[in-house]
């Protein structure tokens, strides 16, 4: 059975396992608010009957899991109270993710950077081809910030250091250190194959307690939220208040590179 009320994001069910994809390849399936949105409802309405026992997160066209937000989506924000709500309706897709009472699996298929990392962090399990590419290139692109939440979730699978050293440098984590430090569990030499054996993972999952995996997953979740419960709406309104956001908004649009000024 599938989902057709948006071309943007898919559901649909193989078995026992749900199958999210992001459907968007044109734009490396960069995400718009309503898939945002669309996840975090396909999360929150998992039936109780058991008819579904994990979910898998991909992207269409074998090249990204997704591109972060689509940056043309900034194009109304005018003051840092929109970079705040932003962030807000983020958080609680976020919520909802790490709520699903199922395990979650991000099938990653190349590029995965942005929002759709933090998506990808926050799945319970991670596979993905051989040409994968995770991180953040804010710093260099939009000069907004990832809020606390955000980061926790990243620091949780790749360390404190390794994060901030991906915030810092803007480099992307490539496939063999990303499975040398756990951030994926194992990599597909092709999107057929990576789907194949997420599906099977997440059949394998179906037969297991669902009791232990969901206390597992909420120990997990509890300790995220210890680590990200530092205020961080200053600097989220400092960021996305700055003449610098608004200067890398531009550029992106223009299609040449940002000159950041610091204010």
């Amino acid at each position: 059975m599938k989902d057709t009320a948006s071309e943007e994001i898919l559901y649909e069910v193989k078995g026992h396992v749900g199958v999210v994809t992001f459907n968007r390849p044109f734009a490396h399936n960069a995400l718009t608010f309503t898939m945002y949105d669309r996840l975090g409802e396909i999360c929150a309405t998992i039936p109780d009957d058991r008819s579904v026992r994990a979910l898998v997160v991909t992207g269409a066209g074998g090249k990204a899991f997704g591109a972060g937000t689509d940056i043309s989506l900034f194009r109304d924000f005018s003051t840092a109270e929109h970079g705040v709500a932003y962030e807000a309706r983020m958080e609680a897709m976020f919520d909802k993710l790490e709520h699903c009472k199922i395990p979650t699996i991000a099938a990653i298929p190349g590029i995965c950077t942005g929002g759709a990392a933090v998506i990808a962090a926050t799945c319970d399990v991670r596979l993905a081809t051989r040409n994968f590419k995770f991180g953040f290139p804010i710093a260099r692109t939009l000069a907004n910030c990832l809020s606390s939440g955000n980061i926790a979730r990243v620091a949780m699978i790749t360390g404190v250091a390794r994060a901030v050293d991906m915030l810092m440098t803007t480099r992307l984590i490539e496939a063999d250190e990303a499975l040398a430090i756990g951030l994926v569990r194992e990599l597909a030499d092709s999107p057929e194959a990576l789907m194949q054996r997420a599906l099977a993972l997440g059949e394998q999952m179906a037969t297991q307690a669902p009791l232990t995996m969901m206390a597992g997953k909420e120990v997990v979740r509890r300790m995220r939220a210890e680590m990200a419960s530092v205020e961080d709406q200053d600097l989220i309104r400092l960021c996305y208040g700055s003449e610098d956001f608004r200067e890398g908004l531009r550029a992106f649009l223009d299609k040449r590179t940002p000159t950041f000024k610091g204010r």
